[in-house]
């Protein structure tokens, strides 16, 4: 491990991956009183600020190689909303619940490793497969193929309920994040702490419609074949390659074998699944329209609202996938707050490529 007084940053190694951590942005309310090197000397002084050794030694998780855990076990199913979900759970019952979050063309074998190395740190783990993927189903054939971001954490809110979980540490990647992030802005009586990989990712359709740098719009060229029909048709065909290749351009230096992916692609042969995903993209762009009941909180998140909950944000150094950068997002997390840096090839699905740093930062956040 080291550690810089310059620009507060230290980095721990195990292994490959390489976790570089930055306390420049703990807590944003008293650096601007006092200054950030004021701030940090003062903090560090009076214990308000932990150094970077007793971060790392609090309850250091054990290293664990990707891939080492292929099965969650039997897996469950809970009415919650409009659907029926199919999760994964491991742990004590009696644990401190954590509800992990996956993405597209993810699944919840993003967390297979994450969720034993939490569960043996007495944690309770929890990890649903959104709409769209897995064993969840829709419990009525007429509600609407919606994949809004406002419903996807509506559903997760629906599931806490049904699971009687009052407050959760959340974590995700993806639309994981996305979803995340949103219930800490608008229900930070249900977030714990959060970890988000890529930082804040709540998005609005006005923002969609604003065009951006030509390598930019090239980062996004499957939202814009979704926007055809013959993108829908194409990716109905072709959903498995489609996704490989998504997972291959997303984690370049992530050299996953034919079995991992097979395990996540057998989510995407739900029969919602490609509608879930089309109108998440073209709700996005303002080519599909979402369902009034979501109207006023979409509203607010056009707002784009701060996040006040003590918050991790995560990034790997090989994600090629379209993603904003940490001094970007920085400025909208108003409480207790940290980013690290995923070093050693750590692409876009963070958590099954570095699931230690992952859990880690699982543990870590609640100490923040």
């Amino acid at each position: 491990m080291t550690w810089s007084s310059a620009d507060r940053n230290f980095t721990l190694k195990d292994g490959d991956a390489v976790v570089t951590m930055s306390t420049e942005t703990i807590d944003h309310r008293r650096r601007r009183l006092l200054g950030a090197a004021v701030m940090t000397a003062a903090a560090t002084e009076l214990g308000l600020i932990r150094p970077a050794s007793a971060q790392s030694q609090a309850a250091n998780l054990p290293a664990v190689k990707p891939g080492t855990h292929t099965s969650f076990g039997t897996l469950k199913q809970i009415d919650a909303g409009a659907l029926s979900v199919g999760y994964a759970e491991v742990g004590p019952a009696s644990g401190a619940p954590v509800i992990l979050l996956h993405g597209w063309p993810y699944d919840i074998y993003s967390f297979v490793d994450v969720a034993p190395l939490l569960a043996s740190a007495g944690y309770r783990v929890i990890v649903p497969y959104l709409r769209g993927y897995g064993t969840t189903r829709f419990l009525s054939n007429e509600t609407p193929r919606n994949g809004q971001q406002s419903a996807v954490a509506v559903d997760a809110i629906a599931f806490m309920d049904a699971l009687k979980i009052e407050k959760a540490t959340i974590g995700g990647f993806d639309w994981g994040a996305r979803t995340a992030n949103i219930i800490a802005a608008m229900w930070p009586e249900r977030c714990q702490a959060m970890v988000s990989v890529s930082g804040y990712l709540i998005g609005n359709q006005e923002s969609g419609k604003v065009p951006l740098p030509p390598n930019a719009e090239l980062q996004w060229w499957y939202q814009f074949y979704f926007a055809t029909e013959r993108g829908q048709a194409g990716y109905d065909k072709y959903r498995h390659d489609f996704s490989k290749l998504i997972w291959q351009l997303a984690s370049p230096k992530w050299n996953f074998d034919d079995a991992t992916f097979d395990r996540s692609a057998a989510a995407f042969d739900n029969a919602d699944h490609v509608a879930i995903v089309i109108h998440n993209y073209r709700w996005r762009l303002d080519l599909a329209e979402g369902e009034p009941k979501y109207d006023a909180l979409e509203k607010r998140l056009a707002q784009a609202p701060v996040i006040s909950v003590p918050t991790i944000t995560l990034e790997g150094d090989a994600n090629e996938a379209p993603h904003p950068e940490p001094s970007a997002y920085a400025h909208m997390f108003t409480g207790k707050y940290e980013h690290r840096t995923i070093t050693g090839g750590i692409g876009h699905n963070l958590p099954q490529e570095s699931p230690q740093a992952f859990a880690q930062a699982i543990v870590d956040v609640a100490g923040l």
